[in-house]
């Protein structure tokens, strides 16, 4: 992976198209993708909609930067685990830190993606923006996971765990919101994807049996 630091331009960049999702998902989570337009999301972000037209094709590409980061975020915290802990406990452990909010800055992020995710169930555009990020998300983590699990482990294991770990917060994240108040208990998003983790990975051997043995 290129390690070079961004350059200031681009970190700006970066900047600027964060501040622009979280103004897409503030408004989508609030009245649905339907109601809301790209010049309600450039003046919620202080910008000028030609500014908003040079980030992003469409007002649901606009959310994708604070899914990234989200994801980021995730296999950061992930990378730092150590070598020695289990695999399947470092990527349950990361999942509930990332799932479980800490501050009232959580809590609205929390928020924002249980309500961005409660407006994709009628928007097919947003979903797909919202798949396209996990799949991408899905590849880089198994960089991640393949150098915490070192070497000789299968790489089809290796597959099954990023794909299951992916899906563990993709499932625990639709579920919750689906319920009517789905802040009622912050906590239900962490518990459930860890549920599903454990599901998901349920027998899969990260260092199969030596032929013979």
């Amino acid at each position: 992976m290129d390690s070079t630091p961004p350059s200031l331009t681009q970190r700006r960049k970066a900047a600027t198209q964060l501040e622009i999702a979280r103004a897409a998902a503030r408004l989508f989570a609030d009245r649905g993708a339907d109601a809301v337009t790209a010049e309600e999301i450039a003046q919620q972000a202080g910008i000028a909609v030609r500014t908003f037209y040079r980030y992003f094709r469409t007002k649901e590409d606009a959310v994708a930067p604070l899914l990234t980061v989200g994801a980021g975020h995730w296999r950061t915290l992930l990378a730092a685990a150590s070598p020695q802990e289990d695999l399947i406990d470092a990527l349950e452990r990361t999942i509930v830190e990332v799932l479980t909010p800490r501050s009232d800055d959580d809590l609205e992020m929390l928020r924002w993606t249980l309500g961005l995710l409660h407006a994709a169930a009628d928007d097919a555009a947003l979903r797909l923006v919202w798949y396209r990020v996990n799949g991408e998300s899905e590849v880089q983590l198994r960089e991640v996971i393949a150098t915490l699990a070192g070497p000789g482990a299968d790489p089809y294991a290796l597959r099954l765990i990023a794909a299951a770990a992916t899906d563990a917060m993709c499932i625990a994240i639709e579920e919750c919101a689906t319920v009517e108040d789905p802040l009622l208990d912050p906590g239900a998003p962490a518990a459930l994807a860890r549920r599903a983790l454990r599901d998901l990975t349920r027998g899969v051997q990260l260092h199969p049996p030596a032929a013979g043995g």
